[in-house]
């Protein structure tokens, strides 16, 4: 993919004042690179490309400022920089948990560790003091149900604070956690929590969403009943109290934190000990278990916290999110840094979309965390939250999930406050992680992402694996990041992990984003490369959608397309799915079956905003779906440029699909 030059430099929305340039504790990092390292890193480009140049020095000196706490020393920083197969601080012992709750500045035993609002306007809230005492309890619940190193727990729980304890107390006993949000369908969490064969389920009895509540006892029951492997099972009361009472099957959580004289003590693992799973979309099959270490973790997002950031004690750190996502995990290493954690659950849009800007005015929120999506439908409905709200406190609104139009630049600046950073930042679930983002000292362009984050090799590759420079390109990493995954689940030889990153450019990490970088470090993601859906923050594959949607009798093919985030999209973005109906049937004879089916098994999000019903589905010659040159062409590629029509089984359907959606 390529496009003309781009080299008109846009309009700068925001440029640090002196103050904050000297306060910023990337100022301080790079003074101390400069006097240890004897290296020249006087601008943030110079910065950023020695520290993808010497991984040790950069690594270590990271590990020193942001006080890593090593059990057992590593022998040094970078054992092996092959991809894959990097070695990362060999010998060193820590624990997340640990990182998490050690009292330090903003972590004392008074200081606000989390505050957790619902739709409902439900708050509860903890001191760091209360949060290491619940977690201790919960880590003697998890050993009672005898949960050791290497066991894996997993939950089926919103953005609570049930959900942090029972995560912190598995990572305090080196147990591997792994959670989907509970609008999940059934089909869509056994998918995923199957394969790595739990030990412990936690779950609630239901949800809230736009006003209203959804029982999933009966998820959870079906769930339990697919995972065989299940040594015991911890219900939670979120929508009704003693939802869970009278059955003998389930143990309370009131009971199983009833360990009052529990003392809260870590177990430190190796740096690489799996400490989560997250999962891939699912697009080829059945989802794939990336599993992430403790030490990759902890690393990775004190950097991207406290340096790209500069979160830090004293801040509230708020990001919208469910549990099913990766900026979950991003949130709650706010606790790393000593912040304030500030989790949401429910609708972003309910009473209206004034809930969170309001939430975050109540909670005084620093750090204002959302997605693209979020702000274009704000922009749409007009709203201007500054008017209505005492926002000053936020001093940087992110984005992310899908790219931030210019138009979504311009209403943050002009509704929400044109003394805020916009933090518009892209990485991935593969690495827990932001490969471009922000800085405290680098400015804002309109439409455009400030920089590739220090540690990343990011760079733009034409198909010949060419660097390139004002040129889109594939988006690829070609060196070691600490926080890429340890192993993917099931995958003893390792061939899943080359063929997911490293088939295309060999030795290359290839994430599958469409990325320009500029002349001046500045990135625009041009969306993805390759097929995911990504509706409001629940990320899921086309194989799971096809599943349902195709085990309709009514229903001979289907073809689900995601524009959300495409420039020219219609309304910022659309979920479409184009149907092939069997003889005689007309849409509304199936279209209510399918909805529920849709909004059931894989979650509300993902019902379509449009189906279109067409004779065929493009296919290339051995079969597959052609869902990757659809969206390219919907992006605005010349359909010749997007595909070959040689490789392609049906060109004419391809024709068809991209008349139906442009209409």
């Amino acid at each position: 993919m390529s496009t003309p030059s781009e080299s008109t430099e846009p309009e700068i929305l925001w440029r640090p004042d002196e103050t904050t340039v000297q306060n910023a504790r990337i100022t301080a990092f790079a003074q101390r690179v400069a006097r240890e390292h004897g290296v020249t890193v006087d601008t943030y480009d110079q910065l950023w490309a020695w520290s993808t140049s010497d991984l040790p020095a950069f690594w270590g000196t990271i590990v020193d400022v942001l006080g890593v706490r090593f059990h057992d020393r590593p022998s040094t920083v970078l054992g092996s920089d092959a991809m894959p197969g990097a070695e990362w601080f060999p010998g060193a012992t820590l624990n997340y948990a640990e990182h998490a709750l050690w009292p330090r500045e903003g972590g004392a035993d008074g200081d606000t560790a989390i505050v957790a609002v619902r739709e409902d306007g439900r708050r509860v809230a903890r001191t760091y003091g209360e949060l290491r005492a619940d977690v201790a309890r919960a880590r003697a619940g998890l050993v009672a149900l005898g949960v050791g190193r290497g066991d894996r727990v997993v939950a089926l729980s919103p953005n609570t604070v049930e959900t942090l304890v029972a995560f912190l107390a598995a990572a305090s006993l080196g147990a591997t956690w792994s959670s989907c949000s509970p609008d999940f369908g059934a089909r869509a969490v056994v998918d995923r929590f199957a394969q790595i064969e739990p030990s412990v389920l936690v779950a609630v009895d239901g949800y809230l969403y736009n006003g209203k509540g959804y029982d999933v006892r009966g998820t959870v029951d079906d769930l339990r009943a697919q995972l065989p492997t299940l040594r015991a099972f911890v219900g939670i009361d979120y929508l009704a109290d003693d939802a869970w009472g009278g059955r003998d099957d389930v143990v309370r959580w009131a009971d199983f934190t009833d360990h009052a004289d529990a003392e809260l003590t870590v177990d430190p693992v190796p740096f690489d000990h799996p400490l989560w799973i997250l999962y891939s979309s699912g697009t080829t099959g059945l989802p794939k278990g990336i599993v992430h270490s403790h030490g990759g973790i902890v690393v990775e997002h004190l950097k991207s916290l406290a340096i790209q950031h500069d979160l830090g004690p004293g801040d509230r750190f708020f990001w919208f999110t469910t549990t099913g996502w990766m900026m979950w995990n991003l949130l709650i290493s706010g606790l790393l840094v000593g912040s304030t954690v500030v989790a949401f659950d429910g609708s972003p849009g309910y009473p209206d979309l004034d809930v969170l800007w309001k939430m975050a005015a109540d909670e005084g929120v620093t750090l204002f965390g959302t997605s693209a999506s979020f702000v274009q439908s704000c922009l749409k409905a007009g709203l201007c939250p500054k008017d209505a709200f005492d926002l000053s406190a936020i001093r940087s609104v992110g984005s992310t999930g899908s790219p931030l139009s210019p138009e979504g630049f311009d209403w943050l600046r002009d509704a929400v406050g044109g003394h805020l950073q916009i933090a518009s930042v892209s990485g991935g679930t593969d690495t827990c992680a932001a490969f471009v983002g922000v800085a405290p000292t680098v400015p804002v362009w309109r439409g455009e992402i400030s920089c590739r984050a220090l540690g990343c090799a990011v760079e733009a590759f034409d198909p010949q694996g060419n660097p390139v420079i004002d040129e889109v390109g594939e988006l690829v990493i070609t060196r070691p990041m600490p926080s890429m995954p340890v192993m993917l689940w099931n995958d003893e030889d390792g061939s899943r992990m080359r063929e997911s990153y490293f088939e295309d450019f060999p030795g290359i990490w290839r994430h599958g984003d469409w990325i320009r970088i500029t002349p001046r470090g500045s990135c625009v993601i041009r969306g993805r490369s390759d097929s995911t859906l990504n509706r409001g923050g629940v990320r899921m594959g086309t194989a799971e959608f096809y599943e349902v949607v195709e085990s309709f009798d009514e229903v001979l093919d289907s073809l689900v397309i995601d524009t959300s985030g495409l420039e020219g999209a219609r309304d910022g973005g659309e979920l479409l799915c184009f149907l092939v109906l069997g003889e005689g049937v007309a849409f509304g004879d199936v279209e209510g079956q399918l909805k529920k089916a849709l909004r059931s098994q894989l979650s509300p999000r993902h019902v379509p905003d449009r189906f279109l019903v067409v004779a065929d589905i493009p296919r290339t010659l051995n079969g597959k779906k052609s869902e990757v040159p659809v969206k390219r062409i919907l992006a605005g590629t010349d359909p010749d440029k997007a595909v070959s029509k040689d490789a392609l089984r049906n060109p004419e359907a391809l024709e068809d699909v991209v008349a139906r959606a442009r209409e």
